[in-house]
């Protein structure tokens, strides 16, 4: 049986490209597009039935991706969502992924890490678009966090809030070159290259709940 998506995105030559897109996949259909998140939030009440994945832009008119966030984390917590996006701002991806989504895709994504993406949240859960590639070549070497000293476990918790790292270096009482260094650390022991990627890993691994 196929696996159910909904892609939400109010520019309609990209859902129809992305639809087309989803449906040469093996094992995946496109349900329905839908242009703002009041059409999803409206579907789902009407019909009681959720996808498997939805596909979900973030600047969209009348319902953002992040307030539909919210109210799917309110009604609907364990929808598996997958953010799609047109750069990397990464404060709205942080809040986007506090709200419980599994992840995010740049438009400009290759077919290939495309399916990969939707493969990783239909079976672990979460996805981080630029550590795909990496994945790949290493899913047989998972990274764990046994070796991360117990002050950088604390960083990781901070690094998972709205919070600057200047204001984590304000809370934890460190300078701000002390910071650079966990977080250069931290990068350097899990593989990752960003802030989102860590808060993706903290979540996977119930380091922080959302």
């Amino acid at each position: 049986m196929s696996k159910k998506i909904i892609i939400v995105d109010d520019h309609t030559l990209f859902a129809q490209s992305l639809q087309i897109l989803v449906n040469s996949l093996q094992e995946y259909e496109v349900t329905h597009v839908m242009k703002n998140g009041k059409e999803l939030v409206d579907y789902i009440e009407a019909n009681k039935v959720k996808p498997d994945i939805v596909l979900l832009d973030i600047r969209m008119p009348i319902m953002d991706g992040l307030d539909t966030m919210a109210w799917l984390q309110q009604n609907n917590p364990d929808q598996k969502v997958l953010a799609l996006t047109m750069e990397h701002d990464e404060e709205t991806i942080i809040k986007m992924l506090q709200l419980g989504c599994r992840g995010y895709l740049l438009k400009d994504i290759e077919p290939r890490e495309f399916l990969f993406a939707l493969e990783e949240v239909m079976h672990n859960g979460y996805f981080y678009s630029d550590e795909a590639n990496h994945a790949i070549e290493h899913q047989n070497n998972p990274r764990t966090f046994e070796n991360i000293t117990t002050r950088e476990m604390k960083f990781v918790e901070l690094a998972c809030t709205e919070k600057t790292y200047k204001e984590i270096a304000e809370v934890l009482n460190l300078s701000p070159k002390t910071i650079d260094g966990y977080r250069e650390s931290l990068f350097a022991k899990l593989r990752l290259k960003s802030r989102v990627g860590l808060v993706v890993f903290a979540i996977k691994n119930g380091i922080i709940k959302v």
